[in-house]
This record gives C-alpha cells, structure tokens and sequence, in this order.
C-alpha cells in the first residue's frame, strides 16, 4: 500500500493521494487516471499472457527525430519504449545535428545497451520532416509509430496497437488518445479523440500521437514533406 501510495505521489501529486483515498470529486479526471492509467501487477500479467496467445505478431518500429532535447525527456522517452510489454520493436533515431553534446552521448550510450535501438546522427539541421525521413530510412518494421524525443509511451500502448491490428488486419493507419505531463509528471490535459472523422482530420492534426502507419504506405508516398 505503501508503494502504491508512493507512487501515486510522484504521478499525480497530493490531489492524487486525496483522490485514491475517495476525497477528490467522484467524476475528476485524476480519479479516472487512477482507476484506468495505471497498471496493476495483474494487469501485466494478463498482458504478457495475452501476447504469448496472439498469433499475430506485428514488428513496430518506432520513429524518433531528435534536436536538442532536453537530456532527461529524452531518457524518459526512449526509456518509454524499452518498458514497453509488447517485445516485437525497434526504435529508430534520427538525430538532427544537435548542438548539445550531451544528446549524442546518451543516444551513443542507448545504442550500445539495446540492440534494438538504431541510431543515425545528420551531419546538417533539416527540421522535422528531413530527419522523420532519415529514421524511416532505419525503419524494418511491418508498421511505423511516430513518437517525439520528449513523448513517453505507456507500458501497454503497442500491445492495444498490436490488439486494434489483430481485430481489424486491413488497418493502415492507427491513432491513441492522448494526454500531456506538466513539470512534476502529472497528468491534466488529455485529449480524447473521435472515432474517424475526415472534416475534423481536414480541420486540424487532430491523429498527432501516438499514430502509426504501416511502413509501405510511408514508402511508397516517399516520406515525409
């Protein structure tokens, strides 16, 4: 009790403890958070049985351009991928020349600790699309997801992606709910998202993340622009 009392903290802060302990008002967002964001052990476990049972085993590589992050974001985020229940993936890093040194280090550092993470460092600052393209160019995977170098992935995003491809093999392209962390790592500004909607998606960039795309169809387009 201690621990998850703990850990509750460092999520979500005092109004997070008063929350769990049914003090906090009975529809609050972090009551939700608390009640279906976090993994219990046997959560995990039905998980990790679940993926065992699929015989569909999709590969993800996920898609990360990089550019001067800030160095502990950053650790978050590739750490993000590594915790993830769902084993079939790669994480494909492109760094846009970055200016801070300390970036190069620890994408040198994760290169040599996972053999699943792939690195290539440009030689010039492109922007966002030049360095999309060049960790596309890195990517195997039977689908691509896009993640930025200060996103963090829950434990269990590519297995309900894995989940959503099991039930509908046809899919190209899959899009999550999503939410932001402040400063302290809390959750407060989620963004449910509609079912398909093209008036929306022609209104706004409404997929953003995490969205991912079978690997062909980013070929075969030639990238990103």
């Amino acid at each position: 009790v201690l621990r998850k009392a703990t850990n509750i903290f460092f999520k979500s802060g005092p109004q997070g403890i008063r929350t769990w302990l049914g003090l906090g008002a009975a529809n609050s967002y972090p009551q939700w958070v608390l009640k279906y964001a976090f993994l219990s052990k046997q959560d995990v476990s039905r998980i990790q049985k679940r993926i065992a049972e699929i015989k569909m085993t999709p590969r993800f590589s996920i898609l990360m351009p990089t550019y001067n992050p800030d160095p502990a974001h950053l650790k978050a985020a590739i750490e993000s991928v590594r915790a993830q229940l769902y084993p079939h993936w790669e994480l494909c890093i492109a760094d846009d020349a970055s200016t801070n040194p300390e970036v190069a280090q620890i994408l040198e550092k994760y290169l040599r600790l996972d053999e699943r993470i792939k690195v290539t460092f440009r030689g010039k600052n492109g922007h966002i699309s030049a360095a999309s393209n060049s960790a596309l160019e890195l990517c195997t995977g039977e689908f691509t997801a896009l993640l930025d170098h200060d996103d963090e992935l829950t434990p269990h995003a590519l297995y309900l992606i894995t989940e959503e491809i099991f039930a509908n093999p046809e899919a190209d392209l899959i899009y999550s709910d999503e939410d932001k962390l402040d400063a302290a790592g809390k959750l407060e500004f989620p963004h449910f998202k509609s079912d398909w909607n093209p008036d929306l998606f022609y209104s706004q960039n409404y997929l953003n993340h995490l969205t991912t795309i079978r690997t062909r169809i980013l070929t075969e387009i030639g990238g990103f622009r």
